[in-house]
């Protein structure tokens, strides 16, 4: 039969994903939309530190703050509308008293930066190529949380900055964890403040920028989720309602693509007895004293015990908590 799509063959990686692994995932927001469902299925995951960061050149000195541990926020703060905020830090880090926003970012960073040093996996999604860049500093922000346009300069990073800077704190981290794997994405979120054609121009800049990380590090892998959602689905219905982010379907529809490019056939099938347990403590009955009821979730909390046995390091006490009986 004739179709009407043009489907991106799966590549299996060279390095899997599994339940033993821990993952750091790091950039746009597309990265949360990862994060979430690896989180779900109960891989030890941490997403976002520092909050969602769009640029690559925030990204490596995001990566390179985690492994200082004399970090200390309270210099890099500053004052505009009330809040304290950080260039490094997204919006939820800010606060009207500047010893609370620092101890926001200091707490995330400890628990970062602790993460880190068990991490074996790395996900970072890239954004956008386009920065913002501080007049009086030349350094590029994070966030210019509403800060006046004036204080800024707009640039497009270059292939050649944009790799420099995440080879050398990619090649930092795995100097200190030789068994770490880096799974690199570009964000399939399109950012059109500039423009269609400037999105592209951007979008271009992040594609050649993974293909020279890959071209240089054997241990970074690329995954195409914005490949998936311009070129193999491909329409609108694919979108969320503002037309920019992907809708659930379309999300869901990488993260199985994910799955078959890392997961093996003993993740999957874990993951699945994973998900009819968590669908098990879900279900709220018309009559939870009944009997019968009595017997389902008595008999799923044997199969939670079966399988806690057989992966001891896997959590299910919410689980455990919501079937009463």
């Amino acid at each position: 039969m004739k179709t009407f799509r043009t489907i991106v063959p799966v590549e299996r990686a060279p390095f899997g994903i599994a339940h033993t692994d821990r993952m750091l995932l790091v950039g746009s927001c597309f990265t949360e939309h990862i994060g979430e469902r690896l989180a779900a299925g109960k891989f030890p995951t941490l997403a976002n530190p520092n909050g969602i960061v769009y640029n690559p050149v925030s990204i490596a000195r995001s990566l390179h703050a985690l492994q200082q541990s004399d970090y200390e926020p309270e210099t890099a703060l500053f004052e505009h509308a009330g809040l304290w905020h950080s260039w490094e830090h997204h919006g939820r880090f800010s606060h009207p008293d500047r010893d609370t926003a620092a101890e926001k970012i200091r707490v995330a960073h400890r628990q970062a930066a602790a993460f880190l040093q068990t991490a074996n996996r790395l996900l970072l999604t890239l954004g956008t190529a386009e920065v913002f860049t501080l007049r009086e500093t030349g350094q590029v922000v994070a966030n210019n949380h509403k800060v006046p346009a004036d204080r800024f300069e707009q640039r497009r990073l270059s292939v050649t900055e944009t790799a420099d800077a995440l080879a050398g704190a990619l090649l930092s981290l795995h100097a200190a964890m030789p068994g770490l794997r880096v799974v690199l994405t570009v964000s399939p979120v399109r950012h059109l403040r500039t423009g269609f054609v400037e999105n592209q121009r951007s979008k271009a800049v992040l594609v050649l920028t993974c293909a020279e990380l890959c071209r240089r590090l054997d241990f970074v892998h690329y995954f195409p989720a914005y490949e998936l959602l311009l070129d193999d689905l491909r329409d609108y219905r694919f979108y969320a309602d503002d037309m920019l982010h992907p809708s659930d379907a379309a999300v869901d529809y990488i993260w199985e693509y994910f799955a078959d490019t890392y997961f093996s056939p003993e993740t999957r099938r874990l993951l699945e007895r994973i998900s009819k347990i968590q669908a098990a403590a879900r279900h709220r009955p018309f009559h939870p004293e009944s009997p019968e009821h009595r017997a389902f979730a008595r008999r799923q909390v044997e199969q939670i015990g079966a399988l806690s046995a057989e992966y001891p390091h896997l959590d299910f006490e919410d689980e455990k908590s919501a079937l009463v009986f």
